[in-house]
């Protein structure tokens, strides 16, 4: 018998997610404005991006960008630990540490790096890592790498999560949950969760990717709204590419976290720095993000208004109170029509499939945009209301 090859592997999975209409599909899009792209020479309006402020292309942003690639030129050049960290980079960490109220934050490439290595650094082989069964793929991955014991509760339940706890009390454990869950768009029970963790002397950790910018009086994030700091939530992770428009992540936490990962984080200390201007446009973001409250009273104004509407068309919206407005419609190839057929009509939703969600929770997952207005808000209720989607009874 003939050994298959590894890509000859690869390429029937491929082919078997295509038999079964999960193929996943690149998308160009030929140019950004607002909450409207072009995409194949159409103009569409998008319900799909994470740009919850509309900061993607303020000209604020631009600018600092523009001036510090100026300066410094486009790459780092080198990793933090070597020659790439500038004073960008220092200013935009310290803005991020004031800004969640944390003594020190630390910049990396991205999210996923980010909770790869905050893991792999604070988990050791056999130590238990709990976490909500709808965590993002890398904070499982994460824990999967550093080799502990990963054990998931169903989803929101905080009593199963403490049973979980209360099994392993000879070990170090870590509690680590998205703040808002990036296909629900629910916001996790930080505060049943921070008070289990204080009592079975476990580390909380929150990624707070989609919180941060969004929610707070000043944007700073899911852990702060539910009145949470850094002595309850001692690990914190969020993003800068979706409400703040950029891209990159950090970690935020005590001078003892931060100097820990400095020294034992794989995907900080062996990656290059993000590139300077890319920090300096993310910190002209963070002030807009705190200072123009109106884009997150606007942003909420129009959530109100989105499930308001679908609720009078019985759609059905899954219980989110955030930007992320997920329709369920449970079968892979009806969320995929649906999306298709929004198409048509000039919007871009995109259709999520397993394994992203569950077998049966296939959805649109409509996000809302400070950048959009009402009426557009509108004009996709009544293209949504002429789909042949399946109402609640």
């Amino acid at each position: 018998m003939t050994r298959p090859t590894l890509t000859e592997r690869l390429a029937q999975r491929s082919a078997e997610r295509a038999q079964a209409g999960l193929l996943r599909r690149l998308r160009t899009i030929e140019h950004a404005d607002g909450a409207w792209v072009q995409s194949q020479g159409r103009r569409l309006l998008s319900f799909c991006s994470n740009d919850y402020l509309g900061l993607a292309q303020h000209p604020a942003l631009i600018d600092a960008l523009k001036r510090a690639a100026d300066d410094n030129g486009v790459g780092s050049g080198s990793a933090h630990l070597i020659c790439g960290h500038r004073t960008a980079h220092a200013e935009l960490e310290e803005a991020l540490a004031a800004w969640t109220g944390r003594e020190r934050a630390l910049l990396f490439s991205t999210g996923y790096m980010a909770n790869l290595g905050v893991m792999q650094a604070l988990l050791q082989r056999d130590d238990l890592c709990v976490q909500d069964k709808l965590n993002h793929a890398c904070l499982l991955d994460g824990a999967q790498l550093a080799g502990a014991e990963l054990k998931r509760y169903p989803h929101a339940d905080v009593e199963a999560a403490a049973r979980q706890l209360a099994s392993h009390t000879d070990t170090a454990a870590l509690l680590a949950t998205d703040g808002v869950f990036s296909m629900d768009g629910d916001i996790a029970p930080l505060g049943d969760l921070a008070a289990l963790c204080r009592q079975e002397n476990a580390t909380f950790m929150v990624d707070d990717a989609h919180g941060l910018g969004v929610l707070g009086a000043q944007g700073e994030g899911s852990v702060t709204a539910a009145g949470l700091g850094q002595n309850e939530v001692p690990v914190l992770m969020a993003t800068l590419g979706k409400a703040l428009g950029c891209s990159g992540a950090f970690v935020a936490g005590s001078a003892a976290l931060i100097d820990g990962l400095v020294q034992s984080a794989r995907t900080y200390i062996y990656t290059t720095a993000m590139p300077p201007a890319l920090a300096a446009a993310t910190l002209a973001a963070v002030t807009l993000a705190q200072t123009e409250s109106w884009r997150r009273n606007k942003l909420h104004t129009l959530i109100a208004r989105f499930r308001q509407g679908a609720a009078q068309l019985g759609l059905p919206l899954m219980p989110s109170p955030t930007a992320i407005q997920p329709l369920l419609l449970g079968d892979a190839r009806m969320a995929l029509d649906a999306s298709e057929a929004l198409e048509r009509q000039g919007f871009l939703v995109t259709a999520i499939r397993p394994p992203t969600v569950p077998q049966g929770k296939a959805r649109l997952r409509i996000t809302l945009s400070a950048a959009h207005e009402e009426a557009d808000v509108d004009r996709l209720l009544e293209a949504l209301s002429g789909l042949p989607v399946k109402r609640p009874v």
